[in-house]
């Protein structure tokens, strides 16, 4: 392991920031193992990617036959491995996203859909909102402000993007119709003092935020966009890149709210660990995008798309377990909340279950070297967990759909001990 650290800083870049000092082996179901055979339960899933644990044999099975066939394309010739996946994301996407493209990545991803607002509505602006992450290319990074350290030394980032507040019911010390309130506000001051709502081909939103902290968007929030969206010509783009495919124990956090996005961007869990993204929108507003506006060699990659539709089938029955899982996770931290003070919040959607880490419960101060602690401590107790908020102090617990209740338990007890450790310094 020494060694293999040696050859990596003496031949990769440097600037990737890894949650864990450990180097897998290999890896199945939950489980990553190291070259010694110690074991962890993946609770990051590969930072929400690997939703059907790692190497689930079905999709690599259907990624190896594809492999064997036909393993690239780069837009010179059509197949059918992308058909099949377009067909099968027509099925589960909300109503009204008809037609797809692919792409390698969510933030490539979003910008795509970005674009395709932009020429369908032949606007330029774009909003965002405060704590999203959207990506870290130097178009995403514009949108992305989950932290500033994304944006350090990329300046200036690109123009006509406004960005706004994003309810943080807890965050803020308020309820979630309080909250809301004070976010439309702001919206509603942008509109008036910085940029007219004509001047906006789209609204770019997370319905639960991801990097920046696990906010789920209260409802009412999500649908005054919407309304908005429809008053103004603008273009309601959903980022689903992490809520997606299973992650809330739906298809997508779309789902749980009832609104419909006019593009919706996906990634991450699509294709189980294989590089790939998509958007999608209605066929009257993609059809409007004309041969050569947008284009890519590897997206929509044969063996990828192999692996996703397989994904979608797999998937499908273990919905059901997602749920079951989701109500006893947070059934069982609310218990763990109710035992430890640093713990000042519990909140998410399915399987995407945010736990706000604090010093004081009162002021909410959040507390960075408690997730350090948890995160150390569950290494040593075979657990995997990651966080995220721009003060580090949230842990986000993302099993795999797959897990089973037992595995689940013994995660969270793991959390609780660590906790139990970390007060008694």
């Amino acid at each position: 392991m020494g060694d293999l650290l040696r050859r990596y800083e003496g031949t990769v870049a440097p600037m990737l920031a890894f949650d864990t000092d450990v180097h897998v082996d290999h890896a199945e179901g939950p489980w990553v193992y190291d070259a010694a055979g110690n074991r962890w339960a993946d609770f990051a899933c590969g930072t929400a990617v690997a939703n059907l644990g790692h190497n689930h044999p079905e999709v690599i099975a259907a990624a190896q036959a594809q492999l064997g066939r036909l393993a690239h394309a780069g837009c010179v010739f059509r197949y059918d491995s992308m058909v099949d996946l377009a067909e099968r994301l027509r099925k589960i996407t909300p109503d009204g996203i008809e037609k797809f493209g692919f792409a390698n990545s969510g933030a490539e991803a979003v910008e795509a859909g970005v674009k395709l607002a932009r020429y369908f509505t032949k606007r330029q602006g774009v909003i965002a909102f405060r704590g999203a992450f959207h990506g870290r290319t130097m178009g995403s990074v514009a949108y992305t402000t989950s932290n500033a350290k994304y944006r350090e030394n990329y300046h200036p980032i690109l123009s006509s993007v406004f960005v706004t507040g994003f309810p943080h019911p807890y965050r803020w010390g308020m309820s979630d119709d309080e909250a809301t309130d004070l976010a439309l506000d702001e919206l509603a001051r942008k509109f008036k003092h910085e940029v007219l709502p004509h001047n906006i081909a789209a609204f770019l939103v997370e319905p639960v935020q991801g990097e920046g902290g696990y906010y789920p968007a209260p409802p009412r929030f999500l649908q005054a966009l919407r309304d908005l969206a429809d008053e103004h010509g603008i273009m309601l783009v959903f980022d689903e890149v992490q809520t997606g495919f299973g992650r809330t124990a739906n298809w997508f956090a779309a789902d749980h709210y009832g609104i419909r996005p006019d593009i919706l961007v996906m990634g991450k869990g699509i294709a189980n660990g294989l590089p790939l993204s998509s958007y999608g929108a209605s066929a009257e507003m993609i059809n409007q995008w004309p041969v050569g506006a947008h284009g890519t060699t590897f997206g929509g990659n044969p063996v990828a798309c192999a692996a996703a539709a397989k994904v979608i089938d797999v998937m499908e029955p273990l919905l059901p377990n997602a749920r079951d899982l989701s109500k006893r996770a947070f059934e069982r931290f609310a218990d763990v909340q109710a035992r430890h003070t640093t713990i000042g919040d519990v909140r998410g959607l399915g399987l995407m279950v945010g736990v706000e880490l604090v010093s004081d419960r009162e002021l909410r101060t959040p507390d960075a070297a408690a997730m350090a602690f948890i995160s150390a401590y569950g290494l040593e107790h075979e657990l995997i967990v990651i966080g995220c908020g721009p003060d580090g102090n949230i842990i986000r617990f993302i099993p795999p759909l797959t897990a089973t209740m037992d595995e689940l338990d013994t995660a969270i007890e793991v959390v609780d001990a660590a906790l139990t450790e970390y007060e008694s310094r």
